[in-house]
């Protein structure tokens, strides 16, 4: 886990988990097992909504390089992604 998804977690975890309870809302799905199930399906999809947000930053970044040494060209989809 690169530390840019650790900082992005917090708030992919808020925009996804609110956005799903206001949709089940609007839906007019009141009780708590509707509200219970979508929490907890936002809460799992975080961190990889958090992990390829990240990814899709590091690729977009001109000034970001691979300290592997992989090739670093825009139309190939780098494979490794160090700690940094």
């Amino acid at each position: 886990m690169d530390r840019l998804s650790i900082l992005l977690t917090a708030m992919t975890g808020s925009v996804l988990v609110g956005g799903l309870v206001i949709a089940v809302l609007s839906l007019g799905y009141y009780a708590w097992q509707p509200i219970a199930g979508v929490i907890a399906l936002g809460l799992v999809l975080t961190w990889p909504a958090a992990y390829v947000i990240s990814r899709w930053i590091k690729l977009e970044d001109p000034g970001w390089q691979l300290r592997s040494g992989a090739p670093s060209d825009k139309g190939q989809r780098q494979s490794d992604f160090p700690e940094t």
